[in-house]
């Protein structure tokens, strides 16, 4: 390893609190419980709570391989480390260059979401305003997201601990609501098989409704990024990983049990992301004004989300850039801010051109179904490599701290638990309830492989060339002397 180093990361410049909403916030808890966790319902009907814990459980083991991994790996490459270390450089370098590809990418699918989610909203409140006119918005949060990252980790942690905590607050306070007026219709019966949706009975309809719900748990690995601008970082980060998986996943039990006794559990298979059966639809009709702020959690979660989702591909994209596999612009940090300010500005020109062209190409909810698709199924892929990597490092490097249940059975069972999500989300019809995509959805496969490709071919280049670069991707540069904070040196700043 070189013994290089470049200007860090501004180091302890954040906590716990924040690191933690980091997760919570990618996970985008409120768009997940109206929007992703209710495509469960077609098949799970009204047992789809129960369908929920089992994700929550199936999550959990992938979440405790990432945990233990940044516990022993702090690093902003997170998951490019730790598959470098694990496994082998090359492969940590192509899981890097999926990583980032694909967190660039959710930030212009959280602002379509943003877009055609106000409009459509305002369209339904005032006929007068057009319904297509999303684009506005979108560009709005867009701006928000950029000012955020421009100013550091600081404001934008912070920033994204007020959006999350709100939207967790709004749909907990609402999922109390629904509880107290369903009354003696609360019952324990939708966590067993009884009520699954017609042509999915029992264990079978569960399980498919658990993959659909799985989706809603992806980022909760986005804390491992932040973890050389974090104080104690080997303890923060396990902690954070574990506790957002966790604690969003019983969010996401509570809030779809009380929706289903609400609604009825054997009405339930109908329930939907829009519409009177719906988060939103329910809301309106029973519960007055409080839709607003059903509406406003939902439109939050978008922001926060994609705020989240740009800290990590920065933050990953800066890893690269410092050891030379990606350009060096992207390791440039401002001065004072210390924040990857070349990065942010491409992750804002990226997310722009994306969400402009693709939704102006098609529509805005076909663009976010091509990118969701994209999104989901190289993400679920990292993290099938993650749990190997939990394995391999453990076993090769670690050898005295290696542990059969937490390191070779719970990376065994998450690979178990989402290889059924993968091939869900990319439209291969092993299951019965998967439906195979349909254009242009079915473009995000090609799309996937002619970048993973790319990205072997700049592997291939690396390798014959620059070996040593190539090695770096499992270097902890935490571990090393930071560089002196500009400001503590007498520095001018601008």
């Amino acid at each position: 390893m070189s013994g290089e180093t470049v200007p860090g990361l501004r180091r302890d410049a954040i906590g716990l609190r924040e690191v933690l909403f980091q997760s919570v916030t990618a996970m985008a808890p409120a768009a997940a419980v109206a929007a992703s966790i209710p495509s469960g319902a077609a098949f799970a009907g009204g047992s789809l709570p129960l369908s929920v814990l089992i994700a929550l459980v199936a999550c959990l083991f992938t979440a405790s391989c990432v945990a233990e991994l940044a516990r022993q790996l702090p690093s902003a490459g997170s998951v490019t480390t730790y598959a470098a270390q694990g496994l082998h450089p090359a492969v940590g370098f192509l899981v890097g260059w999926g990583y980032v590809f694909v967190e660039a990418l959710v930030p212009p699918l959280l602002l379509l979401q943003l877009g055609f989610t106000t409009a459509g909203t305002l369209h339904q409140e005032w006929s007068s305003y057009p319904g297509d006119l999303w684009w506005p918005w979108s560009l709005a949060g867009a701006a928000v997201i950029a000012v955020a990252g421009y100013f550091g980790v600081r404001a934008s942690a912070r920033f994204g601990t007020v959006l999350g905590v709100f939207e967790v607050l709004v749909f907990l306070v609402f999922a109390i609501w629904l509880i107290v007026k369903a009354g003696g219709d609360n019952t324990l019966s939708v966590f067993g098989t009884s009520h699954t949706a017609e042509g999915y009975d029992g264990i079978g309809g569960v399980f498919a409704g658990s993959v659909y719900t799985v989706l809603a748990f992806a980022g909760f690995e986005a804390a491992a990024p932040l973890a050389e601008e974090t104080k104690d970082p080997r303890r923060t980060m396990h902690r954070a990983v574990l506790g957002a998986a966790l604690a969003i996943g019983l969010v996401y039990v509570l809030t779809t049990y009380a929706m289903a006794v609400y609604v009825g559990p054997d009405r339930f298979a109908g329930f939907s992301a829009s519409g009177a059966s719906s988060w939103e639809g329910v809301a309106r009709a029973s519960f007055g004004l409080f839709w607003v702020l059903v509406f406003l959690a939902v439109v939050n979660s978008t922001i926060a989300n994609a705020n989240a989702c740009a800290t990590v591909s920065t933050r990953t994209a800066f890893a690269l850039g410092r050891i030379k596999v990606f350009p060096e612009l992207f390791a440039r940090l401002h001065p004072r801010h210390r924040s990857p300010v070349a990065g942010v500005a491409v992750q804002c020109a990226v997310a722009i051109a994306a969400m402009l062209g693709l939704g102006l190409a098609y529509d805005p909810v076909t663009a976010f179904l091509l990118l969701a698709t994209v999104i989901v199924t190289v993400v679920i892929g990292v993290y099938i490599v993650v749990n190997l990597a939990c394995t391999g490092y453990f076993l090769r490097r670690r050898r005295e701290l290696f542990r059969p249940v937490r390191h070779l059975l719970f990376p065994l069972l998450g690979i178990v638990a989402f290889v059924p999500a993968l091939l869900t989300a990319a439209g291969l019809p092993v299951f019965d309830f998967v439906s195979k995509l349909t254009a242009p959805v079915s473009y995000a496969g090609p799309v996937v492989g002619i970048w993973m490709t790319a990205g072997v071919v700049v592997l291939i280049v690396l390798s014959r060339r620059h070996p040593g670069r190539l090695a770096e991707t499992a270097r902890v540069h935490l571990d090393e002397p930071s560089s002196p904070d500009p400001r503590q040196s007498g520095a001018t700043q601008p």
